[in-house]
């Protein structure tokens, strides 16, 4: 389902902005980088969601857990760069995350087809597709950029 990979990278671009405190040097890129944060929790959400409404299907379990194995570097890459640019509050992380997981469950909630929904993310994850190096390129060669400084 090539909407709901579409969707989730609306979903994290759209999250940052909004979140973020303007204390940073940086605060497009600060909002930005809480979208890698943004994006795990639509992944352990959903997922999580699926595997408790298709009966306990445990290739749900498992995607989430090889999605996290694939992109816990570039989340501690993100917790660097984000500390490099002064850091977000314990609140600024809980909106980024509440607000992740409302509109991942608005999008399931909209989908006529809740089981084709939860297939089709389910093949997004396990294709990769929602991997951080693929929803987030750019962002991540400009968190690479300064980490190496």
């Amino acid at each position: 389902m090539k909407t709901i990979g579409l969707s989730i990278a609306a979903l994290v671009v759209g999250l940052c902005g909004s979140v973020v405190a303007q204390e940073s040097d940086d605060p497009a890129l600060l909002g930005e980088l809480l979208g890698f944060h943004g994006t795990e929790t639509i992944v352990l959400v959903m997922t999580t969601h699926c595997y408790e409404t298709t009966g306990l299907d445990s290739s749900f379990k498992s995607a989430a857990e090889n999605w996290y194995l694939r992109n816990v570097g570039f989340l501690e890459l993100a917790d660097r760069v984000i500390d490099r640019l002064g850091g977000q509050t314990p609140a600024e992380a809980e909106a980024a995350r509440n607000y992740s997981g409302a509109q991942i469950m608005s999008a399931y909630n909209q989908a006529e087809d809740k089981d084709g929904f939860c297939r089709g993310f389910l093949g997004q994850v396990e294709d990769g597709k929602l991997d951080i190096d693929q929803q987030l390129p750019q962002i991540l060669k400009q968190a690479q950029a300064i980490a190496s400084e």
